[in-house]
């Protein structure tokens, strides 16, 4: 049976410098650093490899890996999250997954997707449908 956790968190983002053979190829890198709140009472820090198109305003793409450790609806421990995110032409397409068997303590053996929104105001929100092995 899947779970859903929800909430608001927030993200900080953090230009980091490149691999010298990467330099000049017109990538990305960032750190990611997160606290959510709500169902899932965590932190979470990652990476961010970002390309974004230079003759196609609104086209790109990232792909990212985060620990999210914490407290998610009473169990306690850790898992890792992988995004692969395309833009096309303003056209978002975003997936985030649990990465298998990535869950520690509490958490382990947990599957599950993460749809992020984010409001106007420039509020992030995350839901989370989750499986977990019974206690």
């Amino acid at each position: 049976m899947a779970n859903n956790a929800s909430g608001p968190f927030d993200v900080k983002l953090k230009p980091q410098p490149l691999a010298e053979t990467a330099a000049d190829s017109g990538l990305g890198r960032m750190s990611l650093d997160k606290q959510f709140h709500g169902d899932l009472e965590a932190t979470s820090v990652g990476e961010m490899l970002t390309a974004m198109s230079t003759s196609v305003q609104g086209s790109g793409a990232y792909v990212a890996v985060e620990r999210v450790t914490g407290n998610l609806q009473g169990r306690s421990g850790s898992f890792a999250l992988y995004h692969i995110g395309v833009m096309n032409r303003g056209v978002p397409q975003l997936t985030i997954t649990v990465v298998p068997d990535s869950g520690t303590g509490e958490l382990t053996g947990i599957a599950g997707k993460l749809n992020i929104r984010i409001e106007s105001d420039g509020k992030h929100f995350y839901d989370l449908e989750y499986e977990l092995p019974a206690q």
